[in-house]
């Protein structure tokens, strides 16, 4: 959906693309920083 929204945005300028492009990345951003935020608890844990 990221690459769709981007080539999207990038063949209309359509500013509604560009806001599900940024928004996708965002989302993508918190599921990484959650996964860190998960394994440092893990690696916490089991020391």
């Amino acid at each position: 959906m990221r690459d769709f929204s981007w080539k999207y945005f990038a063949m209309t300028g359509d500013v509604d693309a560009y806001l599900l492009y940024k928004d996708s990345q965002g989302t993508a951003e918190l599921v990484s920083n959650t996964s860190a935020e998960e394994e440092a608890a893990e690696y916490e844990e089991n020391e």
